[in-house]
């Protein structure tokens, strides 16, 4: 088993001082690590592969917190939509109204996030400032979705000038668009290797997968 139990107590008490929601992100990982960390308290889990969460969610308790944090394809999002608990990469508002329109066929509300694209490199998914306008606009005319706030990951860069400006970047863009009829509570950037910077910057979940299960593969 992969999972360092003790790094786990620490990264988890850590988090919880600061009031900060942990998302174990457990994607390639066995059932029997998840339920490690399960049996030690951790309810909030993240898969980015749509089969691989259908497979895990059936055969783990159903307290579990799943949480989608891939890039989601439309066509996927039914099979998902009867347990999902929070989808973090919502990058454009058609995804958001095939999921207003699967969580009506299953009678849920689903909570989303929406990814905003905050890094230097092009292959990173999400909105610009204009189209995260629009989505947030056009947003309250869907019944069975609700934007609880928004999304990013960093460069992957060892300059911690350019994670850090890009973090403040997207917590001053949830600032300025956040009102009654958006609150945008929920602010997910940072992981393993940059957590901290981003809890400094008013992340308020976390993803992190490496420092509890250990390195992909592994």
């Amino acid at each position: 088993m992969a999972v360092n139990i003790e790094q786990y107590k620490s990264v988890s008490s850590e988090l919880s001082s600061n009031q900060v929601t942990l998302v174990a992100v457990s994607k390639t990982k066995p059932v029997e690590d998840i339920r490690a960390l399960y049996d030690l308290g951790q309810r909030d889990f993240g898969e980015n592969y749509v089969q691989e969460l259908v497979d895990k969610q059936a055969v783990l308790p159903a307290d579990i917190r799943w949480h989608f944090i891939g890039h989601l394809q439309r066509n996927k999002v039914k099979y998902i939509a009867p347990f999902v608990h929070l989808i973090h990469g919502v990058d454009s508002f058609r995804l958001l109204e095939e999921i207003d329109r699967q969580a009506a066929r299953c009678n849920r509300m689903i909570d989303c996030l929406l990814q905003v694209h905050i890094a230097r490199e092009e292959t990173k998914f999400g909105m610009d400032e204009q189209e995260l306008t629009e989505a947030l606009t056009k947003s309250s005319s869907l019944k069975q979705v609700r934007v609880q706030g928004l999304m990013g990951m960093a460069s992957f860069s060892s300059d911690d000038n350019i994670v850090r400006d890009e973090f403040q970047m997207l917590r001053m863009l949830r600032d300025k668009l956040m009102s009654p009829e958006n609150p945008l509570s929920i602010l997910s950037m940072g992981m393993s290797g940059d957590y901290r910077m981003a809890i400094e910057e008013g992340s308020t979940m976390v993803r992190i997968g490496s420092l509890l299960f250990g390195a992909r593969g592994s």
